[in-house]
């Protein structure tokens, strides 16, 4: 029987720090997860989608997240996407809505909702219905 493929969290943020805070969230929840510094990093990785779920910052250097979302949509993506922000705003947080977020969080991120979120994503709950 084949063994069940361990789901795995992709992580974007262009500072170094959240990015290791994050992986260390995740593992502590059994977890994998993978890091990139830009969207530029991501993309170029082309990681899979199967069971899997990407928290990105939505303001980076180079690309957004809000931008990268709007190119795996353009690709027909369908991974989950968690937003993180320092910076919320009103447009910022229609516009997360509006791409299908399954999740937006203010930084500092609540650690125990942000896992809420990331197991409610890979179950397919935060799916749209096509």
């Amino acid at each position: 029987m084949p063994e069940k493929i361990k789901p795995i969290i992709y992580i974007v943020d262009d500072d170094d720090s959240v990015r290791r805070a994050l992986k260390r969230l995740i593992h502590s929840a059994g977890l994998k997860a993978r890091t990139f510094a830009s969207a530029d990093e991501f993309l170029k990785a082309r990681p899979g989608e199967k069971n899997a779920c990407l928290i990105t910052d939505v303001k980076m250097r180079g690309l957004t997240g809000l931008q990268l979302h709007d190119k795996l949509i353009a690709s027909g993506s369908g991974l989950p996407v968690i937003y993180i922000t320092a910076f919320d705003t009103e447009e910022i947080r229609a516009q997360a809505k509006k791409s299908g977020a399954v999740g937006y969080f203010r930084k500092p991120v609540d650690g125990q909702a942000l896992l809420d979120a990331i197991q409610w994503a890979l179950a397919g709950r935060g799916q749209k219905k096509g």
